[in-house]
């Protein structure tokens, strides 16, 4: 198969990897034949490899470390120690790449024309922001949260929190007032910030109601704040200069929440120290994110890739941020955004890749997208037709598939600037993250699917969960099916030319006569289906009988099973063809792009709504109303 990118000889030896790998050579005397042998060492070494990435990118510590790994007596991965005794500050590295050459961030939103925002000028919003903050009492370990839209001066707000060593937690101004307060009520919060309104498809919507409603129930509070009142600070404005109190490298540095699909989301808290070297490691030498690129990544403030984009300031580069509906006035505002801040990293969703190749191809070839080097999609599998519809619009652009989660911040698996890209395919494991795809004798595997499991610590894996300082729920979460194993819950292969394939979640793998297979494996056989816009396939089970149910949102005039199931016989597995074919209006989704599998699920086999589905998760939640309304069908008519 012939790749359907390679990097040039020119775009390989600029590269801030090859900067590393000569680093490497000249200061540690290393070099290595391939990235497989760079990968290993990198995992068998991992105290070395991640001191060389904070004497790489010249990290200021503000006190040192007696060595950069310490192991937990106990053998538990969660309690290894990272540059114990170190201090620093992630917002100090931030603005060490102040300059006047170029703007901090670029900002557009359903009703404004791009603008820019200098570095001295979120500089100033930070201090008068900070300012705020230190009136309040605000001191090291505090929790500051925000309820708001992705604007600019929320990037000042969280950049104003960290420098103090408080403790940032957001949320999207777009979810249900209960996920808001189900989420900071667990952080006991000393601020919160707000947006007073957001506009979303050319309608505003005001949170008066709302904000009452967090401050009554948010006991802890101390003062709050609407970010809209520090849209207009300047330079001007501000005659200090930002604070930045070091912190120990352990210490917290944000409070992410898993999606609340499933139950009560977990608070999920990542170290300041670990999250500075997994950002820099994955920006600059994964995606090769460098000073003076223009990153985006579609995202609210709700969502860890919010997080993650702002970690490009890290790299020296400009932050581009678009605040609105990636549909609204038509299918084209994101790509006329791209062309207008001359944006060079596009990320997305999967999903919406998928949506605009099927249904506005045409309309997006005539926009001069030539800037354009790197296309990054994450949040579930990039199918194969997928990679190469993106691959026929821009032919010069590199695609990255990312494949990790909330729980790191991160991803495990990813993009490389030196390897070939293979449609389907993510391109490799990621330094320092030691993966296997393990059976469930744990026996790792070579040529067939399996789990993916981490099998060493990574400095960006939680600290711990708020209030589950005992770590009870954490292991139940990652160390339940292996023990000292951290086990991701992904299904994943790893493919000939070294790449991997995501094939879904493991729990929800199709299992028909001891045959497993991922549930993308179904979805990419359909979505080369014109008149089939999405899908949903769950496999149930019920007194020894099983069934597999497929849920199509589609267009024909009449749905066809013996079409469909044709075409999954013979392009996939004549053991997975579904019992039943099902019409639905929708299909429900995650706010970070996941279809709602597993839920679902337990609904259909019987499970209580109210503890299986949180609405204000969904970002399409009315296309749960057709299974509530149907979860009582009996698919196993005798």
């Amino acid at each position: 198969m012939m790749p359907l990118w390679t990097p040039s000889d020119d775009s390989i030896s600029s590269s801030n990897w090859t900067s590393y790998t000569n680093f490497l050579y000249q200061k540690k005397k290393l070099k290595f034949s391939s990235y497989d042998e760079m990968h290993s060492w990198s995992t068998n070494h991992l105290g070395d490899f991640w001191e060389s990435i904070i004497q790489f990118f010249k990290i200021k510590l503000h006190s040192n470390y007696q060595v950069p790994l310490i192991k937990s007596k106990n053998n538990k991965m969660y309690r290894s120690q990272w540059f114990s005794g170190s201090k620093l500050n992630y917002s100090e590295y931030l603005f060490d790449n102040s300059t006047i050459e170029r703007p901090a961030i670029k900002y557009q939103n359903e009703s404004s024309k791009l603008i820019e925002i200098s570095w001295k000028d979120l500089k100033a919003k930070t201090i008068v922001i900070q300012n705020f903050l230190i009136n309040n009492g605000i001191v090291k370990g505090d929790r500051v949260v925000a309820y708001c839209s992705n604007t600019p001066e929320v990037i000042a707000a969280f950049l104003a929190t960290n420098a103090l060593g408080a403790i940032w937690s957001s949320c999207s101004i777009d979810f249900g007032i209960e996920s808001v307060t189900e989420r900071f009520t667990q952080i006991d919060p000393k601020v919160l910030f707000v947006t007073k309104k957001y506009i979303f498809k050319g309608k505003s919507y005001g949170i008066k109601s709302k904000l009452e409603s967090l401050k009554t129930n948010l006991k802890s509070l101390k003062a709050f704040a609407c970010l809209d009142d520090f849209d207009k600070i300047e330079e001007s404005d501000s005659s200090s200069e930002v604070i930045f109190e070091p912190v120990d490298f352990s210490d917290p540095i944000w409070i992410l929440y898993s999606s609340g699909t499933t139950g009560n989301p977990k608070a999920i808290t990542h170290s300041v120290g670990g999250i500075l070297l997994e950002h820099l490691k994955a920006l600059s030498l994964h995606q090769n994110v460098k000073k003076g690129d223009n990153y985006f990544w579609y995202s609210t403030t709700g969502w860890m890739m919010w997080n993650y984009a702002l970690s490009s300031l890290l790299c020296g580069a400009c932050l581009c941020i678009y605040d609105g509906s990636s549909k609204f006035p038509d299918p084209n505002i994101l790509w006329r955004f791209a062309n207008s801040a001359n944006i060079n990293h596009f990320g997305n969703g999967a999903s919406f890749f998928d949506e605009q190749l099927k249904t506005n191809f045409k309309n997006i070839s005539k926009i001069d997208l030539s800037k354009i080097k790197i296309i990054g999609s994450t949040g579930s599998p990039l199918t194969k037709q997928t990679f190469e519809g993106i691959n026929k619009l821009l032919p010069n652009a590199q695609i990255i598939s990312l494949s990790g989660g909330t729980d790191i911040c991160s991803a495990f698996v990813g993009g490389h600037p030196h390897l070939p890209v293979n449609a389907g395919e993510i391109q490799c494991k990621m330094l320092g993250a030691s993966i296997d795809i393990w059976d469930s004798d744990k026996k790792s595997l070579m040529d067939s699917p399996g789990e993916l499991v981490i099998t060493a610590p990574l400095p960006s894996m939680p600290i711990y969960f708020w209030n589950d300082f005992d770590f009870r729920i954490y292991e139940k979460s990652y160390f339940s099916k292996f023990e000292n194993i951290w086990c991701h819950g992904d299904w994943i292969s790893l493919t000939e030319n070294n790449g991997l394939i995501i094939h879904g979640r493991s729990d929800a793998t199709l299992n028909r006569f001891g045959v497993r297979i991922g549930t993308a494996e179904i979805y990419k056989i359909l979505d080369e289906i014109d008149k089939i816009h999405d899908s949903l396939i769950i496999h149930l089970s019920k007194n020894g009988e099983d069934k597999l149910l497929l849920f199509l949102k589609h267009s024909f005039i009449k749905l066809n099973d013996r079409f469909i199931k044709k075409i999954i016989k013979e392009k996939s597995s004549p053991r997975h063809l579904p019992d039943e074919i099902i019409s639905v209006p929708d299909i429900p989704y995650t706010i970070s792009g996941k279809k709602l599998e597993i839920p679902i699920k337990k609904l259909l086999s019987g499970g209580n709504k109210n503890e299986l589905l949180n609405l204000d998760s969904l970002k399409n939640p009315e296309a749960i109303n057709w299974f509530m309304e149907n979860k009582e069908m009996n698919f196993f008519k005798s």
